[in-house]
C-alpha cells in the first residue's frame, strides 16, 4: 500500500489538476454547485452499485469520481472565499475529534451502541434542536426511515427486542388488510413498511441493500426468460403464465449452480 507521503502527493496532484481544469477547460469553468449536484447524486448511486456487485475495481473508480466532486465543490467555493478544501478537511477533523471523546478525551464506552448514543447526544449539545435534523429531506423514503430509526435509537427511543418489533409488524399487517379506503390503505401500508424496516434493523439487515439484491435477482431471471424464450421462437406477451414460469424456474436453478 502507499505511504502517507504518497497519499499526500496523490491528493496534491488531484488538487493541481482541478485548478488547471477550472482555469482552462470550458466545461469545468462553467460548473456551479447547483450544476454538479445531480451528477454527485448519480456518482453515489454508481458507487452503491459497485459495492453491491462486490467489484472492487469499480469501487475504486467511483470513489475517484466522488473525490473529484468534493475537490470541485471546494474549488468553486474558494473562488468566492466562502471556504476551501483545507477548511473542509479541518472541519471534519474537528468534528470527528469532538464526537469521539472516548478516543480524544476521558469518556469511557463499553460498546458500539454507547458510541452511537454519545454521538447523538453531543449533536444536541452542539445546538441541534432535534436528533432528526441530520436526516436529509431528499433521501429515498426507505433509507430515510432507517436513518430516522437509527437516530431515535441513539437517544434511547427504541424497542427492547426484535420479538416486540415483529408483533408490531403483524399488527400493522392486520390493520393494512382491514383498511377500506385507498387513503387508509396507503397510510397503513406506510406503517407496515416502516415496521418492517424497523425489524430488519433489529436483525442487522439493511433494507435498501436487501431490496436492491432482490431487484437484481428479478432482473436476471426476467431477462433470462426474455432471451431463452426468444431462442425458442416464443414471443413475450403471447405465452401463458405456466410457460413463462418454466423459464423463470430454470433461471433460478442456473443461479443456484453458479
Amino acid at each position: 500500500m502507499n505511504t502517507i507521503e504518497q497519499k499526500k502527493e496523490a491528493f496534491e496532484r488531484l488538487l493541481t489538476i482541478m485548478d488547471e481544469l477550472r482555469e482552462k477547460c470550458p466545461w469545468d469553468m462553467k460548473q456551479t454547485l447547483e450544476s454538479l449536484r445531480h451528477l454527485s447524486i448519480e456518482e453515489v448511486y454508481e458507487l452503491g452499485d459497485a459495492i453491491l456487485d462486490g467489484n472492487m475495481e469499480e469501487v475504486k473508480k467511483e470513489l475517484g469520481d466522488l473525490f473529484l466532486h468534493l475537490v470541485f465543490y471546494s474549488r468553486i467555493a474558494s473562488e468566492t472565499e466562502a471556504f476551501d478544501v483545507a477548511d473542509v478537511l479541518n472541519s471534519i477533523c474537528e468534528k470527528l475529534i469532538s464526537r469521539h471523546p472516548h478516543i480524544y478525551g476521558d469518556t469511557v464506552v463499553k460498546d458500539e451502541a454507547e458510541v452511537l448514543s454519545n454521538w447523538e447526544k453531543l449533536k444536541l449539545k452542539e445546538g441541534k434542536k432535534s436528533v432528526l435534523e441530520g436526516v436529509p429531506r431528499s433521501l429515498p423514503a426507505m433509507v430515510k426511515a432507517q436513518r430516522i430509526q437509527d437516530k431515535a435509537k441513539g437517544v434511547g427511543f427504541d424497542w427492547e427486542n426484535s420479538d416486540q418489533v415483529w408483533e408490531k409488524v403483524l399488527e400493522e399487517l392486520n390493520e393494512f388488510k382491514e383498511a377500506k379506503t385507498k387513503e387508509d390503505q396507503e397510510e397503513e401500508f406506510g406503517d407496515l413498511l416502516f415496521s418492517l424496516i424497523n425489524y430488519a434493523r433489529f436483525k442487522g439487515i439493511h433494507p435498501e441493500d436487501a431490496l436492491e439484491k432482490t431487484n437484481k435477482k428479478f432482473i436476471y431471471r426476467f431477462q433470462y426468460l426474455e432471451m431463452e424464450s426468444a431462442k425458442d421462437g416464443k414471443q413475450m406477451g403471447e405465452m401463458t403464465l405456466n410457460e413463462m414460469d418454466e423459464y423463470w424456474n430454470r433461471a433460478k436453478e442456473l443461479k443456484k449452480k453458479s
